[in-house]
C-alpha cells in the first residue's frame, strides 16, 4: 500500500510539471528558476500537423551525419589520452556546449541533479541564499532578495551585479554557470563580491531553508486595501482572491496591489490574477513562436472588477508581474507607480528528456501585452516614477518611509473623491 501512494504521488508531480513553460528568471536557492506557462514537453516534440517551415525544421533535425564527428573525437580522447576520463561529464559538457553555442542566457540543459532540484521547488522545499538573479545589460544581476531571506538580511539589493562566487570571477554573463556555484546544502555558506554602483562589496551569505508567504494583504487608512504579492506561485491565484473578498468584507473601496521585487512565475496564476480586473474574454497576454504562431490567453472573469486599482513595480518585477501589469496598464484599469520593471518578455519551455536523464530548458516564443508590445530589455515604465530614496533602503523597512507606498495611497484616495 505504501508503494502504491509512493507511485501515486509521483505520478501526481509529473502531471504538476506537465503545465509549465518557464518565463520567469532564477531563483538562488536549491531550485534555479521560476516558471510561467501552461504547456510542457515530456520527451519528443509531437509531429503531426506540422507546417513546411516545421517540415523542414524536423529534417534538418534528423540528419545526424554531421554528428559523426562529435563521436569521432570522443573515440579518440578515450583510446589515446593519457588521464583519467569520465564520459558522462564527456557528454554533459557536449550537451551545454550546444545549449551555450545559442548565446541565450535563458536556454540551458540541466542533469538529473540540477533537475531534480526543480522538482524540488515545485514541491515546495527552498534551501539557498534567496535571490531572484537574470541577465541585464550583460550581466548576471539581482532582481530581488526574497522577503526575510538570507540574502535580504545580509543586505543584498535589487540592481547589485555578482562580480565573484567564493573568489572566482564570473566573466560570462551565464545564469546556468553562476547559479551552480551559488547553490549548495543548508547550514553551508557562499562568498559573494558584488557591485553597487561604484562600490565593491564582499558579503557571506549562508544558505539556509526559505521560507516565503506569497500573499500578504491588509486595509490600509481611509478603506485603502493593500496586498502584496511576492511571487506567482502554485496557488497565488486562489489566495488573491480570497484576500480580495476578505478585503471587500472588511470595507475595503481601492486597492493597492504591490509587485515590487516579484520576479515571476507560473503564467495561469499571471491569468487567473488578471482575471480579477480585466473584463472576461479580454485577452491578458500572448505570445508568437518561430513559426508564427500565436496563443492567446484570456481573462475568466473575476471578483475585482472596476475597482479603482493601483499597482506598484520597480526592477525586480519581472516576466509574469511584467505580464499583469501590462494588462492592467493597456486596458487602463490601473495607475502604475514605482520605477521601472526588469524586462524579461521571452517565454522557455521545459522539455523533461528521456528516461529521466535531465532537462531542456529552451526558447520557443516571445510574449506581448494586449496592445502589442514585446518589453524583453525594455521593461515597463510606471505612470508616475517615484523612487525611495537609498538612505531609506539602507535602514529597515518602514511603511511611513516608503515614499512609492505613500504616493499609492495618495492616488487611490483621488480615485475614490
Amino acid at each position: 500500500m505504501g508503494n502504491n501512494n509512493k507511485s501515486t504521488e509521483k505520478n501526481v508531480m509529473k502531471k504538476r510539471l506537465n503545465i509549465v513553460i518557464i518565463v520567469g528568471v532564477f531563483i538562488l536557492s536549491n531550485i534555479v528558476f521560476f516558471y510561467l506557462g501552461s504547456a510542457f514537453t515530456s520527451g519528443s516534440i509531437g509531429l503531426r500537423n506540422v507546417s513546411e517551415a516545421v517540415a523542414k525544421d524536423v529534417s534538418e533535425i534528423k540528419d545526424v551525419k554531421k554528428y559523426d564527428l562529435l563521436f569521432e573525437v570522443r573515440e579518440n580522447l578515450l583510446l589515446r589520452y593519457n588521464g583519467e576520463i569520465d564520459d558522462n561529464a564527456l557528454l554533459e559538457a557536449a550537451i551545454k556546449g550546444m545549449t551555450d553555442s545559442l548565446n541565450d542566457p535563458y536556454t540551458l540543459f540541466m542533469n538529473e541533479k540540477e533537475y531534480s532540484s526543480f522538482v524540488e521547488q515545485i514541491s515546495g522545499h527552498f534551501v539557498g541564499i534567496g535571490i531572484q538573479v537574470g541577465i541585464k545589460d550583460e550581466k548576471v544581476t539581482v532582481i530581488a532578495p526574497i522577503e526575510g531571506s538570507p540574502a535580504e538580511r545580509v543586505g543584498l539589493k535589487s540592481g547589485d551585479v555578482i562580480l565573484k562566487v567564493n573568489g572566482e570571477e564570473m566573466a560570462e554573463p551565464k545564469l546556468e554557470n553562476t547559479v551552480s556555484k551559488i547553490k549548495g546544502e543548508a547550514g553551508t555558506s557562499v562568498d559573494l563580491t558584488i557591485s553597487r554602483g561604484e562600490e565593491v562589496l564582499d558579503v557571506t551569505i549562508p544558505r539556509e531553508e526559505i521560507k516565503t508567504t506569497i500573499v500578504k494583504g491588509e486595509i490600509l487608512e481611509d478603506n485603502v486595501g493593500y496586498i502584496r504579492l511576492s511571487s506567482f506561485d502554485e496557488d497565488s491565484a486562489k489566495q488573491v482572491k480570497e484576500k480580495i473578498l476578505q478585503l471587500k468584507g472588511e470595507g475595503m473601496k481601492g486597492l493597492i496591489l504591490d509587485l515590487r521585487g516579484n520576479p515571476g512565475g507560473s503564467l495561469s496564476e499571471a491569468i487567473g490574477i488578471a482575471s480579477e480586473f480585466v473584463p472576461k474574454g479580454n485577452v491578458v497576454t500572448y505570445t508568437i513562436d518561430k513559426y508564427d504562431k500565436k496563443q492567446e490567453y484570456k481573462s475568466v472573469g473575476g471578483d475585482a472588477q472596476g475597482l479603482p486599482l493601483v499597482v506598484l513595480i520597480d526592477g525586480g518585477s519581472a516576466s509574469a508581474s511584467e505580464v499583469l501589469t501590462g494588462a492592467l496598464r493597456d486596458y487602463e484599469l490601473a495607475t502604475i507607480i514605482g520605477t521601472k520593471s526588469f524586462g524579461k518578455g521571452v517565454v522557455q519551455q521545459l522539455i523533461n528528456l528521456k528516461d529521466d536523464k535531465g532537462g531542456l530548458k529552451v526558447t520557443t516564443s516571445k510574449y506581448y501585452t494586449p496592445n502589442g508590445e514585446n518589453i524583453h530589455k525594455i521593461g515597463i515604465t510606471p505612470d508616475i516614477e517615484v523612487t525611495i530614496p537609498e538612505e531609506t533602503l539602507n535602514k529597515e523597512y518602514d511603511k511611513s518611509l516608503d515614499t512609492q507606498l505613500i504616493k499609492s495611497i495618495e492616488v487611490i484616495k483621488e480615485k475614490l473623491k
